[in-house]
């Protein structure tokens, strides 16, 4: 990763988002940039690794047909879950979010009589960042150190 991060328009075609839809996010502050905010004429948005792997997740929420007000609150879940989600399934039902690790786990909530409305995988978001990167031309972050940055969502 650039060590100064990556600039509203690399992260639109990395992430594969519209700037006017980056510029509200981050006006509305459902993400903000955590290396550094537009500050008057002639400065720039920067976002980090892990601001890029949130936008990929609420693109993936969006594309699967959930609100944007959906996926604020689940947002929230992945951001309050400690450990590393995009392995997980995030499962929606009206105004709830469930981090489910397991496909035993997702059954439990259909048993427990949870009105599912969408189960969305987010298995992949990690390394189609990643590639999307480096097809961009950038390189990503080591993940095998432990205590990577941007290794999971949680700040």
């Amino acid at each position: 990763m650039p060590e100064e991060g990556f600039r509203g328009p690399q992260v639109c075609s990395i992430v594969g988002i519209t700037y006017r839809q980056l510029d509200y996010w981050a006006r509305t502050e459902l993400l903000r940039p955590s290396i550094s905010e537009a500050r008057g004429s002639g400065t720039q948005r920067r976002y980090s690794y892990r601001d890029l792997l949130e936008l990929k997740v609420i693109k993936r929420l969006l594309d699967a047909g959930i609100s944007l007000q959906s996926a604020r609150r689940a947002l929230e879940v992945l951001r309050a879950h400690g450990e590393e989600v995009t392995t997980a399934n995030l499962v929606l039902n009206g105004t709830q979010s469930v981090l489910a690790t397991s496909g035993e786990e997702i059954i439990d909530l259909l048993r427990g009589g949870q009105g599912v409305l969408n189960i969305v995988p987010l298995s992949g978001v990690k390394s189609e960042l990643d590639a999307a990167i480096v097809e961009f031309g950038a390189k990503p972050p080591d993940h095998g150190a432990a205590g990577a940055p941007g290794t999971a969502l949680g700040g």
